[in-house]
């Protein structure tokens, strides 16, 4: 496998389907069966995947990898993150997309052009996706990845402006206590979820 300069999660193989080598994919492209024009795709261990076939199915692709001959083989592979180099996809992106690997790293700044952090992370647990922030302080800080909440995103330099109230980073004083006996656990803000 080539060495990935900038590598961009497309899918994530699932479970075998049948006994001929097919597998289920989740695919994070917006057409999911535009997997199949990117060309090879690389797992992180290196082996390289290429798609003999691709076939819509409810929420996730059925797929047929080059060298997967039986539902043994297509086992094996549960779990493994797809990924190609940033450089292989197309930057004609409408206002307002954008691509998570390009997010990563731009300092956050609230609405005073104070820096709070870095993007860390972009995650999606079903509600819409969440930016995940690594504090000045080491802390980690989630806020959900929407036009209230990130009103301003700079791509050329490198900073997105959040608005805090929006974000749920706010004063906190009003939250609700801990109930009895439950550890004291971190929580995402009230407003997460929906997309931008």
């Amino acid at each position: 496998m080539p060495k990935l300069k900038n590598p961009v999660l497309m899918a994530t193989i699932g479970a075998a389907h049948g006994i001929k080598g097919e597998v289920r994919v989740k695919t994070f492209t917006g057409e999911p069966l535009a997997l199949g024009d990117y060309g090879p795709l690389y797992a992180s261990d290196g082996r390289t995947f290429v798609i003999r076939d691709l076939r819509p199915q409810k929420e996730v692709l059925v797929v047929r990898f080059a060298g997967v001959p039986d539902r043994n083989a297509a086992e094996a592979l549960n779990g493994t993150e797809l990924f190609v180099d940033r450089s292989v996809l197309p930057d004609d992106l409408e206002e307002d997309e954008f691509y998570h690997a390009d997010l990563i790293g731009l300092a956050v700044l609230d609405e005073t052009g104070a820096k709070l952090g870095t993007i860390k992370a972009l995650h999606d647990f079903g509600g819409g996706d969440i930016i995940e922030i690594a504090t000045s302080g080491g802390r980690s800080e989630l806020i959900p990845f929407t036009k209230a909440a990130v009103p301003r995103i700079d791509i050329a330099g490198a900073t997105v402006t959040i608005d805090t109230a929006a974000a749920g980073l706010g004063d906190q004083e009003d939250e609700e206590e801990p109930s009895e006996g439950g550890p004291d656990r971190p929580r995402g803000p009230r407003s997460a979820g929906g997309n931008r």
